[in-house]
């Protein structure tokens, strides 16, 4: 697979988690909602998926720390403004490592092996 390939398969991931986790886990009630858990469950079976095809040409390590990394921070936004669940300042210090994390991870990290 090509690079280019993965790397859209990885934004997908992210994708499917933050609609996943962000929207229908919450919209599920602690699945007590029947639609909403069977949604959640699916999209989120659609992430993994598209992680999996990720780490196919991207290592694992890289691939799951920006996917979790991505996703924490597109679930937190999602959050803010669809629910109004404002983060406080250590949150939103918390929020700025996880995007150096991923920075870092992608383009100092060491890709041999």
């Amino acid at each position: 697979m090509k690079s280019l390939t993965a790397y859209i398969f990885l934004v997908a991931g992210i994708s499917f988690g933050i609609i996943a986790n962000g929207y229908f886990l919450k919209m599920s009630q602690g699945f007590t909602k029947f639609l909403p858990s069977i949604l959640g469950v699916v999209i989120i079976l659609l992430a993994y998926f598209s992680l999996a095809k990720a780490m196919q040409t991207i290592p694992v390590g890289f691939t799951y720390a920006t996917y979790g990394g991505l996703t924490t921070i597109g679930v937190t936004l999602l959050g803010l403004l669809r629910f109004n669940q404002i983060p406080n300042f250590y949150a939103i210090i918390g929020i700025i490592f996880i995007l150096i994390g991923v920075v870092m991870v992608n383009y100092f990290g060491n890709l041999s092996g």
